[in-house]
């Protein structure tokens, strides 16, 4: 089983599969509204990734209401039925109050059980936090342990600074439900599905500055938006995964960075794309074996790059070798489902393996929405792009696995697409980034 970086949406589309095998492959694109980065997500994984909003959870109760108070309604919200609670007050607000009962009425009533069929397999399937195969409330034994983090984010302000600032059992700074690290602890099970591999270390950017302030979020008008970084004064690099529209590359959209930066932030328009030639959006889905290839070289019609600078790129395993790579330290960041519109990320990760598919798995805490995201290392002032966000995989004995297209398959295409030409794959060799204008 393996999944992608997705978030999900509050356009979602009902009769999806869940994460099974043999789930068809078919896409549909939805989006996840007041979310930071939405990506598009194909039919197959939509159960996976469902919404994640600020509402306050239900207490716990006993499981034994009284009939005369038991939550009563019907299923007739356009999102009922699809796993996730999205009643008002209870769950995601989608819904209109008590008309999206089946997947309410144990938040309710406080009945944690394990009707899921996915129960008792070692991985939590409720969704925001797990898989999304599960309806809440219906895998307790797998998600016991974090079902206190249902609708909890880390989208305050302040979240990352070590102090609570939620109302009551905090100074009240931040909204309820919005500074969960601070407030709850960074501490995560292995069976959760976000890539914390036991503890969340992630830390905001200051996207004012370099090279954070380079970068951003790409929207792309058919819908979704991925992380995506300059590379060159007009090209930046994402993930193909991020533009495939049901097995179509379409990179139409709106590229956006430099948020908090005096003067205001900086857009551009998306206007060209290359994607590697050995690139299948359906065997990607359905396996691990074009990991390496989930990259997208993307053009914008202004060069943000003259007014921001850009960062290198470096093909790092084919420059420092195995070991060197492996010892290089890792700065990422990108666009995460639960930090608002704060760039988060992490600073001195590592890739912990590297395969022969152009991937390297690593210990960067990482999570829906951060795909494209960049993976960079630093020599003094200089940030060069050494891979991208792609995916994760299962691993039944341990946290996910998380996987990066390196960039030492892209990067011989650069100079050709970033000229415009096409042509003889130029040499594997680094480039260097351009430090913005004093």
């Amino acid at each position: 089983m393996r999944h992608h970086f997705w978030i999900a949406a509050l356009a979602v589309a009902l009769g999806s599969s869940a994460i099974a095998e043999d789930a068809p492959a078919t896409e549909t694109v939805i989006e996840l509204a007041g979310a930071p980065a939405n990506e598009r997500l194909s039919s197959r994984e939509i159960r996976n990734w469902l919404r994640q909003i600020d509402v306050k959870p239900p207490k716990p109760g006993s499981g034994t209401t009284p009939a005369s108070t038991r939550y009563t309604g019907n299923d007739t919200c356009q999102w009922a039925n699809d796993g996730e609670c999205d009643d008002p007050g209870i769950g995601t607000g989608a819904c209109q109050v008590g008309t999206d009962y089946s997947d309410c009425w144990r938040l309710v009533e406080g009945v944690e059980d394990n009707t899921c069929r996915w129960a008792n397999d070692g991985e939590c399937d409720e969704p925001g936090f797990g898989t999304g195969a599960c309806t809440q409330a219906t895998d307790l034994a797998d998600c016991g342990d974090i079902i206190h983090l249902r609708f909890r984010n880390d989208s305050c302000e302040t979240a990352f600074d070590g102090v609570c600032n939620e109302p009551g059992i905090g100074d009240g700074a931040c909204a309820e439900r919005t500074d969960r690290a601070d407030c709850f602890g960074r501490e995560r099970p292995l069976t959760i599905n976000d890539h914390y591999f036991g503890r969340d270390d992630r830390v905001f950017h200051d996207t004012t500055t370099f090279p954070w302030s380079v970068v951003g979020q790409v929207d792309f008008d058919s819908g979704g938006a991925c992380t995506a970084t300059l590379i060159g004064p007009d090209i930046l690099i994402t993930a193909s995964h991020c533009i495939d529209d049901d097995g179509r590359p379409d990179s139409r959209g709106t590229f956006t960075t430099a948020y908090g930066r005096p003067g205001g932030t900086l857009s551009a328009r998306v206007i060209d794309h290359m994607i590697d030639p050995e690139w299948d959006s359906r065997r990607f889905s359905s396996g691990d074996d074009l990991d390496g290839t989930d990259w997208a070289l993307l053009r914008i019609d202004q060069p943000l790059g003259d007014t921001l600078g850009h960062v290198g790129v470096r093909a790092l395993v084919e420059t420092e070798g195995r070991r060197g790579a492996m010892q290089a330290e890792l700065y990422q960041g990108g666009y995460s489902w639960d930090t608002g519109m704060h760039l988060s990320g992490n600073i001195g990760c590592h890739m912990v393996d590297i395969e022969n598919d152009n991937t390297m798995a690593h210990d960067c805490d990482t999570t829906r929405g951060d795909s494209g995201s960049p993976f960079m290392v630093r020599e003094g002032e200089e940030y060069f792009v050494v891979a991208t966000d792609s995916n994760f995989r299962s691993n039944p004995n341990g946290p996910m696995i998380y996987i990066a297209a390196r960039a030492d398959r892209w990067i011989p295409y650069l100079d050709d697409f970033a000229s415009g030409r096409n042509g003889t794959i130029a040499a594997s060799r680094p480039t260097t980034g351009v430090k913005p204008p004093k």
